[in-house]
C-alpha cells in the first residue's frame, strides 16, 4: 500500500512549534514555485540549487537564473544556495546507464545524489529539516523519493520533510504561477539522456 506523504506533511507541520529551518532541494524555478507558496507560511527557507543532471551548462545557468527569477517576483524572504555547475558528478552516477529509460534506475541514483547533497549539507549548517521539490513534477516517484529522504535523514541525523508535491493540484498550480511569471519553462527533464528520449519521441517534457 502506497504511503500518502502529502498527508504526512500535514501532520508534521501541525505539529511544528515554532518556523523551523528548512534547506529545499529545488530542480528549476517552476517547479519551486508552488512548492515554496505551500512551505512558506512555516518554514524559514533556504534554496538549494544542486541539478549536476541538466545537460548542456547554459541550461544549468537557465534555470538557475528562472529559480532566481522566481524567489523575487514571488517576493519572498527566501535564501539561495547555488553550487557550480559539476556535471562530472552526475556522469559518474550514470556510468553503465546510459540505456535505462527515463524513470529507471539511473533517474533513482539521480534522485539519491541531489537528496544526499542536501542532507549532507543540511546536517553541516544545522537545518532542522531538509527536503526536495521534485516531487511536484508527475514524472517523479514520490515512494522513491521520500524512502530516499527516509535513508538520508537516518544516515546524516536531520529530519526529512515527507512530501508529495503533486497533490492537492500542486503540478498544476506550478504550471500557473509560470504562466503568471510569464517564467521560462524547460522542454525536458534535465540530463543529456532525457533530451535525447525527447527529441526521439518529438514531445514537449512539462
Amino acid at each position: 500500500m502506497k504511503t500518502n506523504y502529502q498527508l504526512v506533511m500535514e501532520n508534521i507541520i501541525n505539529n511544528l512549534k515554532n518556523k523551523p529551518k528548512l534547506l529545499l532541494h529545488a530542480c528549476c524555478g517552476v517547479c519551486s514555485s508552488a512548492v515554496l507558496e505551500r512551505l512558506y507560511p512555516y518554514f524559514d527557507i533556504t534554496i538549494l540549487y544542486y541539478n549536476p543532471n541538466i545537460y548542456p551548462e547554459d541550461e544549468y545557468i537557465k534555470r538557475l537564473n528562472t529559480q532566481k527569477e522566481i524567489i523575487k517576483k514571488m517576493n519572498l524572504d527566501v535564501k539561495l544556495l547555488p553550487i557550480d555547475y559539476k556535471s562530472e558528478e552526475f556522469n559518474k552516477i550514470a556510468r553503465g546507464l546510459e540505456k535505462e529509460k527515463e524513470g529507471g534506475l539511473r533517474c533513482t541514483k539521480c534522485y539519491y545524489l541531489r537528496l544526499e547533497k542536501t542532507a549532507e549539507l543540511a546536517a553541516k549548517y544545522h537545518f532542522d529539516y531538509f527536503c526536495t521539490t521534485l516531487s511536484v513534477s508527475p514524472y517523479k516517484d514520490a515512494q522513491k523519493l521520500n524512502k530516499i529522504g527516509e535513508k538520508l535523514e537516518t544516515k546524516y541525523k536531520v529530519k526529512y520533510l515527507y512530501s508529495d508535491f503533486k497533490k492537492k493540484d500542486g503540478f498544476k498550480r506550478s504550471y500557473e504561477l509560470a504562466k503568471k511569471y510569464n517564467l521560462y519553462r524547460q522542454e525536458y527533464c534535465g540530463c543529456m539522456y532525457s533530451l535525447n528520449e525527447r527529441n526521439l519521441a518529438g514531445v514537449v517534457y512539462e
